[in-house]
């Protein structure tokens, strides 16, 4: 936004507001807005801060324009839950066509242009919707980008664009644009916080970097189509290639813009400075323990930590932490975290993702944490637990924040407008680790071993009557 500065305020304070994974086509959830006004009446924030997954790539608004992978043609791989939510939707796929240019324009052809533009306003409208309250309440905002936020076809060069079309927005332009330096790519950027004093002085970085996506090239991922296709929300949760990382040269960045801000300030000093990305890096298992298989409400690792089952460490997590799900990271480690600590001044690493996790845990002379979803139109964790991380710093020692969950059980109640659905995408099982991870839970153990006592006690006294005839 022209002109806005994030400035601590007169008594040493800053608040910001870190919302993950909304996860929404057009027509916002209104649970999740709800959400987002009441954690913004609550908190009354300097910044809000967008992790990622903003869009639900794969919803069946953006059938038409569908991006399996970067590369691909737009609609041209469809994954099968979206076909299917579309016909429960009544919404019918428009396939696009040339137009001969030698022949005049005829209004029932839709060119590939029409659709992307169509894409462009339902995306616009997505904003807008989840915007309204932040914009309302005058609040800055500032959003990176999820594996999921390209899916609808529009890239996050031109997301960014759409962004800045909504007063508030932080979202510079990258310095290659001739923006910003401390800009380098869309999603990675630094919003400097100011001192209280009216100076220029920067007393703390608020960092996002775009994770990435997904790892490998589309062409790669021929020969596991048909596979995709036949188990595509298996597979997305976990993909032949894996999930994505941070660029080589928003890790280089990482360094660079704290000695940007030092020559700024004039000290030589890097500025205590929190970053916030979507995707974690594997630094994150370091927070959990490993325990036996059959330890109540351990949740198996994914990939690379496959057949192992986790619970937190509580000698590193803060209290109130929850572990819900797997760490999703990528199978390659680009080095992130150390490039963090060899900078110097960075004092945590926040993500979202994990749409279960609320976790904070200090490792490697970080903290490393988590915002679980938002919203109300993916998986997630019970209505209650779903919610918004506030953020409270002081100018003194940014570094000693504190930090809590603002959840839905808090701010509005127990229950959302369609439990039933929460309760499916709280419990949805997606093969045979996450079928595991339910029965580790013991409400769900105890429901099913009653269950099935039940039902052989009612085989006995069936088998018991038909003796006694």
């Amino acid at each position: 936004m022209e002109g806005m500065t994030l400035r601590f305020h007169d008594d040493g304070t800053f608040r910001v507001l870190q919302m993950a994974d909304i996860q929404d086509g057009p027509e916002v959830n209104r649970d999740t807005i709800r959400m987002i006004e009441a954690a913004i009446n609550e908190a009354k924030p300097d910044l809000v801060v967008f992790t990622g997954d903003q869009i639900r790539g794969y919803d069946p608004a953006y059938i038409d324009t569908f991006l399996r992978r970067r590369g691909e043609n737009p609609g041209a791989r469809v994954r099968l839950v979206t076909e299917i939510e579309a016909k429960l939707h009544g919404i019918h796929r428009r396939i696009a066509a040339r137009r001969d240019p030698d022949l005049p324009p005829q209004d029932d052809v839709v060119t590939m242009d029409d659709l992307m533009n169509d894409t462009r306003q339902k995306v616009r409208d997505t904003f807008s919707a989840f915007l309204g309250p932040v914009i309302n309440a005058g609040v800055p905002f500032a959003a990176t980008y999820g594996n999921h936020d390209f899916q609808c076809g529009i890239l996050p060069d031109e997301q960014d664009d759409i962004y800045r079309e909504f007063p508030g927005c932080l979202n510079p332009e990258a310095d290659a644009a001739g923006g910003s330096p401390l800009a380098i790519e869309s999603g990675t950027f630094a919003l400097p916080v100011l001192s209280s004093d009216g100076s220029e002085h920067v007393a703390m970085g608020v960092m996002l970097v775009n994770s990435g996506d997904y790892a490998g090239k589309p062409e790669e991922n021929d020969a596991q189509y048909p596979r995709y296709v036949a188990h595509s929300r298996g597979l997305d949760l976990a993909d032949s290639d894996g999930y994505g990382t941070p660029s080589a040269e928003a890790i280089a960045w990482l360094g660079d813009v704290q000695r940007t801000l030092a020559e700024r300030n004039g000290d030589g000093e890097p500025v205590p400075s929190i970053t916030f990305q979507h995707i974690p890096p594997q630094e994150f298992y370091d927070c959990l323990t490993e325990v036996p298989a059959w330890t109540p409400n351990a949740v198996e690792g994914a990939r690379n930590y496959a057949g192992r089952c986790y619970v937190l460490n509580d000698a590193v997590c803060r209290p109130g932490s929850r572990l819900g799900e797997a760490i999703g990271c990528a199978d390659e480690n680009v080095g992130e975290v150390d490039a963090l600590r060899e900078a110097g001044g960075y004092f945590a690493l926040y993500c979202g993702h994990d749409h279960k996790n609320s976790f904070v845990g200090h490792v490697h002379d970080l903290d490393l944490g988590y915002a679980p979803t938002c919203g109300f139109e993916c998986y997630g964790p019970k209505s209650r637990l779903r919610g918004i991380r506030l953020f409270e710093f002081r100018e003194d020692d940014p570094a000693a924040y504190e930090t809590r969950m603002l959840t839905w059980g808090d701010l509005v109640g127990r229950y959302s407008g369609n439990e039933l659905r929460v309760f499916f995408e709280d419990h949805c099982v997606t093969g045979a680790a996450t079928l595991r991870n339910e029965l580790r839970r013991p409400q769900v153990f105890a429901t099913v071993a009653l269950t099935l006592s039940a039902g052989f006690a009612a085989i006995v006294r069936s088998i018991a009557r038909r003796l006694r005839r």
